[in-house]
């Protein structure tokens, strides 16, 4: 009944009353057979059990005359050990109810694999609830876990296993195989796990047990075989409740038989006075021989072949497995030979192999498609076909004007800067699937350098001629202004200069290593039990983003300052010298395209097929935009119109008068010399001064009147109208001032006296010519003479007198002021 107390009470009547026992048979319970088993040396008695099977009674110190014919619980840890070599599982995890006996086993069995090179990755134990252990148990990973519970409890870590999917093919559970047939359906209503998913979790799960019968066809110690021992204890059972441990108490007499019949042979063969039967619980010499011919037991008997060792029984241990709903033998494990024998591989994984013992996590390096490179490399190979073709139709065609006046030595640049943007993409398509970890490094250095270079080489070449043009068009002194491509190129040689320096700083104090990052992991597309764990290689240092901005920075001003300049030339019209035009926009797309690029690049990181094929689409577009804009304009003007390099060399500028009906233009040629600002104040100037000698020369035609028809007004003009004559003058002389810098003016004037419309009085004819020259008359021919050569003397100052005029005043109709006169082509010289 599996009562102490009246257990030992019944061991100390036998021992009193009865007669003197030679060894003590039996022990089912493990609390019973312990404090029995314990007090047994007192009496020199040997105890055999054939049910106790708690691993507490292995202790041979504390219990030295105890032995069993059944395999301890922890018997099973050899088992399982062998079991775990075969599958070749290394890491498993343990789940223990919180019971001693379980916990006994648990403690063995991590004895057992401490040595073994068997990790035990978590170690649960649950009272009650196992859900929790059992999810600690997914999160670390486990996928072989070790079981150690009672029916009761199975269902609930079934049911918890379940509902943390750990079942299937990636998950294997071995359990005691000691519970009884049909188990789960005695503790399915207590749980809240449907039927049908319980069975789904329970199956393909492993139990691990002593064979009650040994499967052997060979005879036993009795003569019969273990199947046709079955078969006798089977009839002769008829209905009563059949016992797994029949076996072992079949085989435990005759372990006791062949103890005392080697005793008697060691009595006789040493001392033929004593007997057996001379055996008392004071007889020490005797106990020792009895426990000396115990340990020396081995035949084989319907369990198995019988050893003890350390008083252990060395037995037979099965694996079943559940499948389809039912337990079903697929191994079995030799103690003695120390053999695992797996019956014809019945034994069925949920997937297509055994699981794994834990999640394989293959790191595969996410590298550039082969496709993609190659297609990408054609595309930068054609491009720089193209930025070559450039470049021989720049050398070329050097000496002509159209490309001469454009600087084909900052050309030259700019189509060296975008072959070297374009080398940089094969640099950028070659990661870890191509060259070595070495290698890849000093790609990480090169890529940077060359796309730096290249685009400070092109760029820079644009914007400095693009500076060349404002600095000769935005000269306010008007002052000869030669600047050559030398400077052009030391200015280009600054701005790498500056680049040079930063790559260095970098290069010294921050330089770039290949650095691994390492994503999530992934499911196997190939439905394998393993994870994929994507890599992917970078190109990194320790302050990358502060060297990232100082680069960012100075391409951003250097941008900015070609803008500018693409700005302020905007209106100079001479396609030969000014690309302003192109820059923007050359300039626009490339800023809009860097910052997409540069956006979408960072997003795309875990990509590098994506990554690879933005940056290079980027540079591709940005080099073939670029070349397009400088040089297709050129070819397609020196092609169709070879001329057109030198029709826009002048500037002619116009002016609607407002008061006359004709245009007076001043062409304007050697393009260097005045910017469009200047020339426009001059024109308002020049028409404001126009308008006042049209009022002066209003008034002279008043004063001419007056003169002919009041000669007493002569004092009154002299006083009055003298200062008008110095107006004049000035006005000639301020508008010489004005387009003379560098101009040179040629007037013709006629030789042929102005007619005398002073002398029409023939009295006044026949004076005395010796008179006063102060007198009116004499003032009168004066005037009459000098104030239409003065008119005719400041008009070639303003453009009003051809240079072939021959009279001043020939007839009212060929005055300059009422014949059209072809603009003059004489110009104002200024150079560069």
């Amino acid at each position: 009944q599996c009562d102490n107390a009246k257990g030992l009470k019944a061991f100390y009547d036998a021992i009193k009353y009865g007669p003197n026992h030679l060894m003590v048979f039996g022990g089912v319970c493990a609390t019973v057979t312990s404090i029995i088993a314990e007090s047994l040396k007192g009496w020199n008695l040997v105890q055999l059990s054939f049910a106790a099977t708690t691993p507490e009674l292995a202790d041979k110190k504390k219990y030295p005359y105890f032995f069993r014919t059944v395999p301890s619980d922890n018997a099973v840890n050899p088992a399982i050990l062998k079991l775990l070599k075969r599958y070749k599982w290394k890491r498993v995890g343990t789940l223990t109810q919180d019971v001693q006996r379980f916990s006994e086993v648990r403690n063995d069995l991590t004895a057992v694999l401490y040595g073994e090179d068997i990790e035990i990755s978590d170690t649960e134990s649950f009272s009650n609830d196992p859900c929790t252990s059992v999810k600690k148990l997914k999160g670390n990973d486990v996928r072989i876990i070790l079981g150690q519970f009672d029916e009761e409890m199975a269902v609930k870590v079934f049911c918890c296993a379940y509902d943390e999917e750990m079942y299937g093919s990636k998950y294997q559970w071995i359990i005691p195989g000691w519970y009884e047939n049909l188990w789960w359906e005695s503790w399915i209503n207590a749980s809240q796990c449907l039927s049908k998913n319980l069975l789904a979790a329970m199956e393909g799960y492993i139990g691990v047990d002593f064979e009650p019968l040994s499967s052997k066809m060979t005879k036993t110690i009795s003569g019969r075989t273990p199947q046709q021992y079955e078969r006798e204890y089977n009839a002769k059972r008829g209905d009563g409740q059949s016992s797994k441990f029949h076996g072992y108490a079949y085989d435990g007499i005759w372990v006791i038989a062949k103890t005392l019949q080697r005793a008697m042979k060691y009595l006789n063969a040493t001392n033929k006075h004593q007997k057996i039967e001379d055996f008392n619980y004071t007889n020490h010499k005797l106990g020792k021989i009895f426990l000396d011919a115990m340990n020396e037991t081995n035949f084989f008997g319907v369990t198995g072949r019988v050893v003890f060792r350390n008083g252990e029984r060395m037995g037979t241990i099965k694996f079943t497995q559940f499948q389809e709903r039912k337990e079903v033998k697929v191994g079995e494990y030799n103690a003695v030979d120390d053999e695992l024998e797996i019956i014809n591989n019945s034994i069925r994984f949920q997937g297509l192999e055994p699981p794994k013992d834990k999640t394989i996590i293959q790191e595969e390096l996410r590298k550039i498609s082969l496709p993609l490179y190659s297609f990408l490399s054609v595309l930068t190979i054609l491009g720089m076909i193209m930025a070559s073709a450039f470049l021989f139709f720049n050398i070329k065609n050097r000496n002509q004007k159209l490309i001469k006046m454009s600087s084909p030595y900052m050309n030259n640049l700019i189509i060296l800067g975008g072959m070297l943007s374009y080398g940089s993409i094969f640099l950028f398509g070659l990661d870890g699937s191509f060259v070595s970890e070495k290698t890849f490094e000093t790609l990480c250095t090169v890529r940077t350098w060359i796309l730096t270079v290249g685009y400070t080489t092109a760029f820079g070449a644009m914007f400095a001629k693009t500076w060349r043009v404002h600095a000769i068009f935005k000269n306010v002194k008007m002052k000869k202004k030669i600047i050559k491509d030398q400077k052009l190129l030391v200015i280009v040689g600054g701005m790498l200069l500056i680049d040079l320096c930063i790559l260095i700083c970098w290069q010294v104090v921050d330089p770039l290593r290949r650095t691994v990052e390492k994503y999530n992991m992934e499911p196997d597309p190939a439905g394998r039990d393993i994870s994929i764990r994507p890599i992917l290689e970078h190109c990194e240092n320790t302050h990358m983003t502060i060297w990232l901005g100082i680069v960012y920075a100075y391409k951003g001003l250097l941008m900015l300052f070609g803008c500018f300049l693409a700005w302020e030339t905007r209106n100079v019209s001479i396609p030969a010298l000014n690309d302003s035009k192109y820059i923007g926009m050359s300039v626009y797309n490339v800023g809009i395209m860097c910052i997409i690029g540069a956006a979408v690049s960072f997003l795309t990181r875990d990509q590098p097929n994506v990554q690879f094929c933005i940056v290079a689409l980027v540079i591709i577009f940005c080099s073939t935009i670029t070349l397009c804009l400088v040089f297709v304009p050129k070819l397609i003007t020196l092609r169709t119109n070879p001329d057109a390099a030198t029709q826009n060399r002048r500037f002619q500028f116009t002016q609607n008068q407002k008061k006359e009906d004709s245009k007076t233009s001043t062409s304007v040629t050697s393009v260097n010399q005045a910017s469009t600002s200047r020339l426009e104040g001059l024109q308002s100037e020049n028409h404001r001064l126009r308008m006042k000698i049209t009022e002066l020369d209003k008034d002279l035609e008043e004063v001419t009147m007056q003169l002919q028809d009041t000669p007493e007004k002569t004092t009154y003009i002299k006083q009055n109208h003298y200062q008008d004559l110095n107006d004049i003058l000035s006005i000639r002389n301020f508008t010489e001032s004005k387009d003379g810098e560098k101009t040179i003016l040629k007037n013709h004037l006629d030789q042929n006296p102005p007619a005398q419309w002073g002398s029409s009085d023939p009295s006044r004819t026949s004076k005395d010519p010796i008179e006063d020259i102060n007198s009116p008359e004499h003032i009168q021919r004066r005037l009459s003479l000098q104030l239409p050569i003065l008119h005719h003397a400041y008009l070639p100052s303003i453009g009003g007198v051809d240079a072939s005029c021959a009279s001043p005043c020939v007839s009212p109709s060929a005055s300059p002021r009422h014949r059209h006169v072809p603009p003059s082509f004489r110009v104002m010289v200024s150079g560069l």
